[in-house]
């Protein structure tokens, strides 16, 4: 489904997203929500991917991603509107941070009540969009891109130790992609009671295309790759397919989620919302493919 509005303000957002359990492993445990407003210039996306095995792992991927989206759903309230962009970009940044303790709590403390889920945890990325800023966040390698006609961006970097070790010149980039040590995270949810993570903001000064996933993508596209399916890939809302599509071709060894957001700005197009959710809210939790 898509999902798309836009507002006199000259701003239209529209968000899809999807996500596959691959072609190997027997349960998905990546957990994905997204919204955007019919009226106001406000979406988000968020993708978990959870970790831990016999169900755990999609606990907490479907904990983080549902802590978010409650959270995100009340955040444009009159008080919000009442402030200088300034001070919403601060309210922004404080209802991520003050979420991820949520989340990270709340995972913790459904660990203790399931002693079976002893190892769970989860990765997070989101982004929002609220008129021409974006915050992103991240906690472990789940990561946002960003592209315009400008090029592709990778907005996020990994809290893992492949990329540790790409920062203290151990490593290039390169070897980082085929490391047997690669999925090996340095932050996630769920883990520890402190965890912090990355946040960023952005002006949107062109219209530009966000993309969010999981490493079950990244694992198989580098930054070129990406590029080009963002640039020729139209509608753009369906290179949410299509990467999948080509990810299970390579292999689809992990689960695999996408988010796409797409910002353009100075548009004249009525709102219009299509898709099955009246609210404008989307989730996508796919059972297993046929193989």
């Amino acid at each position: 489904m898509e999902l798309m509005m836009s507002n006199t303000a000259g701003v239209r957002l529209a968000v899809n997203g999807k996500t596959d359990i691959g072609r190997v492993r027997e349960e998905n445990e990546d957990a994905i929500r997204w919204h955007v407003d019919a009226t106001l210039p406000f979406g988000y996306v968020v993708i978990a991917d959870g970790m831990g095995g016999y169900s755990g792992g999609s606990l907490a991927s479907r904990i983080a991603v549902e802590t978010f989206s409650q959270v995100l759903d009340g955040l444009i309230t009159p008080i919000f509107l009442a402030c200088t962009p300034d001070q919403q970009n601060l309210m922004i940044h404080s209802a991520i941070n003050n979420t991820v303790g949520k989340a990270n709590q709340s995972i913790i403390d459904a660990k203790l009540e399931n002693p079976q889920f002893a190892h769970m945890g989860t990765t997070l990325v989101l982004a929002v969009v609220w008129q021409d800023q974006l915050v992103v966040a991240h906690v472990g390698d789940s990561r946002a891109y960003m592209w315009s006609t400008a090029g592709i961006v990778q907005i996020t970097k990994d809290h893992s130790v492949v990329q540790d070790m790409i920062d203290a010149g151990a490593l290039t980039e390169e070897q980082a992609r085929v490391s047997n040590v690669r999925n090996h995270i340095t932050r996630a949810l769920g883990v520890t009671e402190d965890v912090e993570p990355t946040i960023q903001s952005l002006t949107l000064n062109k219209s530009s295309l966000l993309l969010l996933c999981s490493d079950g993508l990244s694992e198989y596209f580098d930054n070129s790759e990406l590029e080009h399916v963002l640039a020729t890939h139209r509608p753009a809302l369906e290179c949410c397919y299509r990467l999948i599509d080509e990810a299970n071709q390579c292999g689809g060894k992990d689960n695999i989620s996408v988010g796409i957001l797409e910002f353009t700005a100075n548009s004249t197009v009525s709102p219009v919302v299509t898709g099955s959710v009246p609210s404008g809210s989307g989730e996508d939790t796919t059972v297993r493919r046929d193989r």
